[in-house]
């Protein structure tokens, strides 16, 4: 995890390439529940089942994350050198890194929750899943409401996750490793 917060390296004032124009445009234009996918502006409006999800998981994980020096939230994620800015339904990141103003990376985190929603689902399935691992997210856990299952992702590297524990439907208890060394019940989600 990288302990520094991902420096601004867009001037504003000279976009100068596609990729800087896509993240201005996010950033100053599309308001705070956007993100870029592949290239391609997509604005979020969650339903409340999709943010109960992810509240249920922030509720069990709180008391874990406070112990720790941790916060969670929706905080905007950069993959520098691509056109994909996310903003995961869930993030934990250290307390330092929380008050960052701008974008983290994904290496930043500790954790990243993903929820699906019917027009999104295959984005977290799949590429989600894919840049998460490339960018250094040491846990990615995929809340898929449609199928009704949870995957924790770990151990990142340039072609994926090399550990997947899961799919397990709703209702099973999985076990998030160190640094949180806690079991996550999913009934509910």
């Amino acid at each position: 995890m990288s302990t520094s917060p991902h420096p601004d390296p867009i001037d504003y004032e000279q976009v100068d390439s596609p990729e800087r124009a896509l993240k201005y445009a996010i950033q100053h234009l599309a308001g705070d529940r956007a993100e870029i996918v592949e290239g391609v502006i997509t604005p979020m409006s969650p339903t409340w089942a999709h943010e109960n999800a992810a509240d249920l998981i922030r509720e069990q994980i709180g008391p874990r994350m406070r112990a720790l020096g941790l916060r969670a939230g929706s905080g905007n994620l950069d993959l520098p050198g691509s056109a994909n800015y996310y903003v995961p339904d869930l993030a934990v990141v250290p307390a330092d890194l929380a008050r960052t103003e701008g974008a983290l990376v994904p290496d930043q985190t500790l954790l990243v929750v993903e929820v699906t929603s019917p027009s999104n689902g295959d984005t977290d399935r799949a590429v989600k899943r894919r840049r998460y691992a490339q960018y250094g997210a040491p846990l990615y856990l995929l809340i898929d409401r449609q199928e009704q299952t949870c995957t924790l992702f770990s151990q990142p590297g340039r072609l994926g996750y090399t550990r997947v524990e899961g799919p397990h439907p709703f209702g099973v208890t999985i076990r998030l490793p160190e640094p949180f060394d806690l079991d996550l019940d999913t009934t509910g989600l």
